[in-house]
């Protein structure tokens, strides 16, 4: 696969530069992102309906119509009544009906956040020290706050050539009611479109926060738990004997957390790490050379993976996330389980991984068996990265972020994507923004995002939506 590098201009993530930058409606985009922000949506107290609502409430004001608008609830009735889980698709009508439609998709919903642990509320929208704060700030309001300003200050102008869709869901975060996919099986044609842009496409910052690499994401893990299990006759505690539910279970965590998955290359992964070799430096990039050379390479992957995000992009991983054992503290325990949480590499099956695990845990008497999943039956290939598409982001790249390199990549997450790509509908994580090394809180404590760099992120991702929406090309 020829190399995509593309000279693209350095990160607006520099507060002097972008705090001299003019941001055209940067007012509406603040009070519009702190509602959306300062909405509480996490599964226990929250509600996608009423952040949904209040994001229609905005598309009206600047114009749209009833019927431009649908926002629908979760299930309202039965064992699992949710109508707090609900969202929002709007349309606005391009001038030519021939042409396919482009669709925005972001999750209103957010990781639970306990107040005591933060060092801000977390459901309050604070800026500070060149920081936003707050629960979803960066995952994934930022995007639902830039999409949803998008689709208002593109009413004010001129029509555009194809018709926009903007989809904003819930459950993403795994709530039990999921409206991607629920969208996806029941409402089709309210989605329907060409290709989306999604969440997923984070470029690289340095631990000082200066721009690495700029991502475009193409193609993601698939998310899929294992549970593990020990059962044993238990007993008196005053009476030990030497098989332990317990300790069975634990050895073997602790083998299977030792143990890295093997590591493996697609054609994404490939070309990434073929451009993070030519702007990394030292061992680093001979690392990665020899590494692409030889994937068994065991001292080229030793210094390659010191980088976490790099370290889950070359293989699959599996990590132990939840423990439950015993019945009594008095007795010994007559059953012990764990799920284990495993992002695959694409192209790997279920049955292979529940083989790797067993294979490390080195103990017959734990069974291992999948956890019934959401993932769609077949896994999806990577979306092309066809001109039409990567052509008009690297363009504008250049405009926006001068001299940093845009590189493609795997998600080693997992986003709703998932079931749009599985549909048909090659779906692509936006270039954009920069993580720091530390994740920027997400999922975390104290979540926060650049002020300048969602600012950038904003001024791109609006030249890019109209670039791709008055193109006449087709995917």
């Amino acid at each position: 696969m020829k190399s995509l590098l593309i000279a693209a201009l350095l990160a607006a993530t520099s507060a002097p530069a972008a705090a001299a930058a003019d941001h055209p409606g940067e007012a509406g985009f603040r009070s519009l992102y702190k509602e959306l922000v300062e909405t509480n949506t996490t599964v226990s107290t929250g509600s996608c309906t009423r952040a949904a609502e209040r994001m229609a409430a905005r598309l009206k004001a600047a114009g749209y119509a009833d019927a431009d608008i649908r926002v629908f609830k979760g299930p309202e009735t039965g064992p699992d009544a949710r109508p707090q889980d609900g969202g929002l698709v709007a349309t606005l009508a391009g001038s030519d009906p021939k042409a396919g439609a482009i669709l925005l998709l972001s999750h209103l919903d957010v990781v639970e956040a306990k107040r005591a642990d933060w060092e801000r509320d977390p459901f309050a929208f604070i800026e500070e020290g060149g920081w936003f704060y707050g629960r979803g700030v960066s995952d994934d309001k930022a995007h639902g706050a830039i999409f949803t300003d998008a689709m208002i200050r593109l009413k004010a102008g001129k029509p555009l050539r194809r018709t926009l869709k903007l989809a904003l869901t819930c459950g993403e975060e795994g709530g039990p009611f999921n409206s991607a996919k629920w969208l996806v099986e029941n409402h089709r044609d309210w989605i329907e479109a060409d290709f989306a842009l999604n969440e997923g496409g984070s470029g690289k910052a340095d631990a000082q926060g200066k721009p690495v690499s700029l991502g475009f994401q193409a193609g993601e893990k698939v998310y899929q738990d294992f549970i593990l299990e020990t059962r044993n006759p238990g007993g008196h505690s005053s009476r030990p004997r030497p098989d332990n539910a317990i300790y069975d279970l634990a050895n073997g965590l602790a083998a299977l957390g030792k143990s890295d998955f093997p590591v493996q290359l697609s054609d994404t992964t490939r070309a990434y790490f073929t451009e993070m070799a030519k702007i990394s430096g030292g061992e680093t990039a001979t690392a990665i050379r020899a590494l692409l050379a030889n994937p068994q390479d065991e001292a080229a992957n030793a210094i390659v993976s010191r980088d976490p995000g790099w370290h889950s992009t070359l293989r699959t991983t599996c990590v132990a996330t939840m423990l439950d054992a015993g019945h009594a503290r008095n007795a010994l325990p007559q059953r012990a389980t764990a799920n284990v949480n495993c992002r695959m590499f694409p192209g790997d099956s279920v049955e292979k991984v529940r083989g790797q695990i067993v294979e490390r845990l080195g103990n017959p008497a734990i069974t291992v068996t999948p956890h019934e999943s959401e993932n769609p039956e077949k896994a999806a290939p990577p979306p092309p990265l066809s001109a039409q598409v990567y052509g008009p982001a690297a363009l504008l790249a250049k405009k926006h972020f001068p001299g940093v390199p845009l590189i493609p990549t795997m998600s080693t997450g997992a986003t709703d994507g998932r079931y749009l790509n599985a549909a048909g509908i090659a779906t692509y994580g936006m270039a954009g923004r920069f993580g720091m090394p530390d994740g920027n809180g997400v999922h975390g404590l104290n979540e926060r995002i650049s002020v300048a760099g969602v600012l950038a992120e904003r001024d791109y991702l609006f030249d890019l939506i109209q670039a791709y929406a008055n193109s006449k090309d087709g995917k």
